[in-house]
């Protein structure tokens, strides 16, 4: 087996493999120091023999005995004797297979970084490194901030967890229901990391996609005839089902303009579209989900590019704006007001939020005003843009993209 191989592996399995050491040893650091001793040990062995059939649970297995050893030796050193009744714990909970629980793991590691006690973007900061696998300078990026402060911001987390005995649950209903807006929220967080990648060689994390539907659809299941759920659902099936056509054999790009709609999952997008409607009817306030599912519905029910509905796309823009105001909403909104009253007025309400400050730092903006300029014929002005997009992000497929726009208005 190919390094490239095993990296993808490592990729794939990393997020579930830490959920479930996390509820083995009870510590965040303690579980992400024994799992990287299980790679290592991986990268030892599995080049020169065969990967086991259950990769996830050969390296849950592996780390289990590393934090045991680690324990061990604080003990050792420490003279707790707390710590040894602990590693006999691990020892009595842990069978050689991990159980069936093994996937509800994730879930339970959402709710523990969505506790209540954390700030917001502390929920979405713990998300980002403990289950997307972001490293500390990736999460600090997104966040504008050092990565000196946010390995000090993770570490209080860490700690506030294990000190205030925070518990590595999914919580009884009565206490679930306060927390669903962050979890919901960093579920597709998850997703997206899946959907566009960060960074890196690669378009796409299908292994964060799947694992974020899933999340969702265990949610449904366990809150049913919720329209937040249900829409949160439906939006990752009808983002999810294109993935087929949005990017070339080579890994570049194919913008939804370019796709081929035969290779779309239609039977992912038929179970998506009745998601839709069943978020929709549900009583009471519109939820933003929905809305955004009402949308991706659009597109999906669309023969064509040039066949969408982007007048009502527009219009739903419009909704989610009073539901949920947000500057990354209201340029979503301007591009699809590009496609109804052309790119000149599109320009005028992203400057008018780029004014604000609203998007200060976020990285697609540059390229948002690169393609409204290119479509004015403001071609260097465009160039300019693309340049400063090229410039924000770490994506290589996103760098390429722009690369052939560049070249295209020369």
């Amino acid at each position: 087996m190919t390094l490239s191989e095993i990296d993808k592996i490592f990729r794939d399995e990393a997020g579930r493999a830490l959920a479930t050491l996390i509820r083995l040893v009870g510590d965040f650091d303690l579980a992400e120091d024994a799992l990287q001793d299980a790679f290592a040990v991986a990268l030892e062995r599995w080049p020169a023999c065969e990967v086991p059939d259950n990769a996830r649970a050969w390296l849950v297995n592996v780390a289990r005995h590393k934090a045991i050893d680690r324990i061990r030796r604080q003990a050792v050193f420490r003279g707790k004797e707390q710590a040894l009744v602990h590693e006999l714990e691990l020892n009595a909970q842990a069978p050689a297979e991990p159980p069936a629980t093994l996937d509800d793991d994730m879930l339970r590691l959402i709710f523990t970084c969505c506790h209540p006690a954390f700030a917001p973007e502390v929920q979405v900061a713990l998300t980002l490194r403990t289950v997307c696998g972001l490293s500390t300078a990736q999460v600090a990026r997104a966040f504008l901030v050092s990565e000196e402060a946010m390995g000090q911001r993770l570490v209080r987390a860490k700690q506030k967890i294990r000190l205030a005995g925070i518990p590595y649950e999914v919580p009884e209903r009565d206490t679930l229901v306060p927390r669903l807006d962050g979890v919901l929220a960093v579920i597709y967080l998850v997703f997206t990391e899946g959907y566009v990648a960060t960074s890196g060689a690669d378009l796409m994390r299908p292994d964060l996609a799947a694992e974020a539907i899933r999340l969702g659809r265990l949610l449904d299941r366990l809150l049913p005839d919720r329209a937040g759920i249900k829409g949160l659902l439906a939006l990752m099936l009808l983002h999810d089902a294109r993935r087929a056509g949005r990017q070339t054999a080579a890994g570049d790009i194919v913008l939804l303009e370019e796709q081929d709609r035969s290779r779309w999952d239609h039977a992912q997008i038929e179970e998506g579209l009745s998601l839709v409607d069943d978020a929709l009817r549900v009583p009471g306030r519109p939820q933003p989900y929905a809305v955004q599912a009402a949308i991706a519905a659009l597109h999906a029910r669309a023969p064509s590019y040039e066949q969408t509905d982007w007048p009502q796309i527009a219009g739903l823009y419009e909704v989610l704006l009073r539901i949920n105001p947000s500057p990354v909403i209201e340029l979503n909104h301007a591009a699809s007001v590009s496609m109804v009253d052309g790119p000149a007025l599109a320009l005028d309400l992203v400057d008018a939020t780029a004014a604000r400050g609203g998007l200060h730092g976020y990285e697609l903006l540059p390229a948002v005003r690169a393609d409204l300029l290119r479509r004015l014929g403001r071609n260097e002005e465009a160039r300019e843009a693309y340049r400063a997009a090229t410039d924000a992000t770490q994506l290589e497929p996103l760098r390429r993209l722009y690369a052939r726009r560049m070249r295209e208005m020369e």
